[in-house]
């Protein structure tokens, strides 16, 4: 099923401000809430739908993946939407606290397990390692569930409680005229329940820090800006909930000798004018190891590209190699011999060129 456009869901122009997204969204969330419109299938599809579309428009990477790749390219950067409406609540909590925090009969804003945050790695490479394809080891401090309570956040042999001030809703209500204002219960702190013995490791928290190693394999061909997801690898959920992924970004350092460009390389190699004029054969370096023949050929002249064939990086996803490209720049001499600026000289009589008179002639007359 082919999925609607956001800007559509949310009925604002692709140039709304932040500030419209989400006031349009509110709108939506308001119309077509669950306990409002309580066994309308389709409305609950509409409140799934906005909250989907204002996830992705709230963000300014999101949005700037959206407007450039649809929402293929969300599916690439491991962008999943809700699956239930308990994320959709836990996730926007703030504007479902400014449009029903005052109503009496709305569901309950007790927390509940929700999955951990995704963590960032930026992991730096040389230009070989991007050629060959490497392998990583990253050292990351992340949050991970409890061994010892697995993430209850009670000892072993016991369990949670139901809050006593709450009754296990975590919020707190009282009435003002005709409307009931909820609050987060600040005994609980709006878990719904208590800890009446706290795990003597995490402390009732649920969650430790450890600092992880982990080793991630680089593909060859990669290139800065690739970004590689590491299912389950980020920091551990909030009372017991999945843990978040972990994302590496590469970045490529650039390279003395060869610039890359797309899957090919290039470098610039300097010839003499003779070897320019007359043609020669000349060895390049490349970034597998051993040089190549290069046959310059006659009359070459600077800025003159050459192309090495499968010397470039390799394709991801694909076996072949690109190109590896060769700039000719050409060598003047900045001293003669005797004997090389008199076979210059008979060259230029031959060709008529107008050339300045040798500095080696000895002067007759000294005034």
């Amino acid at each position: 099923m082919t999925k609607r456009d956001y800007y559509e869901i949310l009925g604002v122009p692709r140039s709304a401000s932040a500030e419209d997204i989400k006031k349009a969204y509110r709108q939506l969330a308001l119309k077509n809430h669950p306990d409002r419109n309580p066994g309308d299938h389709e409305a609950e599809a509409r409140f799934k739908e906005a909250a989907e579309a204002y996830e992705v428009l709230r963000d300014a990477d999101k949005r700037r993946m959206y407007d450039q790749y649809g929402h293929e390219g969300l599916q690439g950067s491991g962008f999943r939407g809700f699956s239930n409406f308990d994320d959709i609540f836990s996730s926007f909590s703030d504007i479902f606290g400014e449009v029903f925090g005052f109503s009496s009969g709305m569901r309950s804003q007790r927390r509940r397990p929700t999955r951990g945050a995704d963590l960032r790695y930026d992991a730096s490479i040389t230009l070989e390692e991007a050629y060959r394809g490497t392998e990583i080891e990253l050292k990351i401090p992340k949050v991970e569930t409890c061994d010892r309570c697995k993430g209850t956040g009670a000892e072993p042999g016991t369990s949670p409680e139901p809050c006593g001030i709450c009754g296990g809703r975590g919020q707190v209500y009282r009435t003002q005229g005709f409307f009931t204002i909820s609050s987060t219960c600040a005994h609980c702190r709006g878990t719904g329940q208590v800890i009446p013995k706290p795990c003597k490791v995490c402390r009732g928290s649920g969650t430790i820090t450890r600092e992880k190693q982990l080793k991630v394999k680089i593909p060859a061909g990669v290139d800065t800006g690739a970004t590689m997801r590491i299912t389950g690898e980020g920091e551990a959920g909030d009372l017991g909930g999945p843990p978040g992924d972990l994302y590496v970004f590469i970045e490529v350092k650039p390279h003395e000798t060869f610039v890359r460009q797309g899957d090919n390389l290039y470098l610039e190699t300097m010839v003499s004018f003779v070897q320019a004029a007359l043609g020669a054969t000349i060895k390049i370096p490349t970034l597998d190891g051993p040089e190549v023949a290069l046959d310059i050929k006659p009359g070459t002249q600077p800025g003159d590209i050459y192309t090495i064939k499968d010397k470039g990086m390799k394709r991801l996803r694909a076996g072949s190699h690109g190109s590896l490209n060769v700039g000719v720049k050409v060598e003047i001499p900045r001293k003669l011999s005797k004997e090389q600026e008199e076979l210059l000289r008979r060259f230029a009589e031959t060709t008529r060129d107008t050339v300045k008179k040798s500095s080696r002639t000895k002067k007759l007359f000294n005034f």
